[in-house]
């Protein structure tokens, strides 16, 4: 099943609490939430107490993707604050593999991320500890970006390494995703769709998710 997942990060936040319930009335699968600390990537988003906010005005699962250093100082408190998903970067100054356990432990899904230029193969050895795998399909830090389409290869790899190994996770995508883009991810081997300015804050945005989901047609 292909699962939509709206980034609130180009959102309208005096409004966001009505940007969220739209989100809902649209059917949107759960809500992707930018952290960025200007350290990891060169950009600051917002924090703990958002989220918490979010959590409050939303029933739609929260997936959480934490552009930061030292993640591991934070699992818990997003944890807490309401994150339904926790996604940590492969490229961070952290233990990986005890980033993703302790997400686990904190009752989260766990998710790895990485970058363009990381290779698929160099995380095989941590996907068994991944309830999702998030590629990034433009330099994590801003929104508006155009979609990678020499990141997709990753989505395959890691499908096939899954089948390999006999494990089922999710594979996310994130940056540039639309109706155009969306069925090339999905071929590829994604199942989730990180959507930023495509579906947040448009005016037809119900007739985009629409578009969005028969883009893919049969391949969802």
């Amino acid at each position: 099943m292909i699962k939509i997942a709206p980034s609130v990060l180009t959102a309208d936040f005096t409004k966001l609490g009505d940007e969220l319930h739209a989100l809902e009335n649209i059917g949107a699968d759960m809500v992707h939430l930018d952290i960025m600390d200007g350290v990891f990537v060169p950009n600051i988003s917002f924090g703990l107490r958002v989220v918490e906010c979010i959590r409050k005005a939303t029933s739609l699962p929260l997936d959480v993707h934490l552009m930061i250093i030292r993640p591991q100082e934070y699992i818990e408190r997003f944890a807490k604050a309401g994150a339904d998903i926790i996604g940590i970067h492969w490229e961070s100054d952290c233990d990986a593999a005890e980033c993703l356990k302790a997400i686990r432990s904190a009752g989260c899904k766990s998710c790895l991320t990485i970058k363009p230029a990381t290779a698929a193969s160099e995380i095989f050895s941590l996907l068994p500890l991944c309830d999702m795998v998030l590629i990034m399909t433009v330099e994590p830090g801003f929104g508006g970006q155009s979609f990678m389409h020499n990141c997709m290869g990753k989505a395959t790899e890691l499908r096939n390494e899954a089948a390999r190994q006999g494990l089922s996770f999710d594979i996310e995508v994130d940056g540039g995703i639309d109706n155009t883009t969306a069925p090339i991810a999905v071929q590829a081997g994604a199942n989730v769709l990180v959507c930023g300015s495509y579906l947040v804050g448009a005016a037809n945005s119900a007739e985009r998710m629409k578009y969005l989901r028969t883009s893919y047609g049969s391949l969802a």
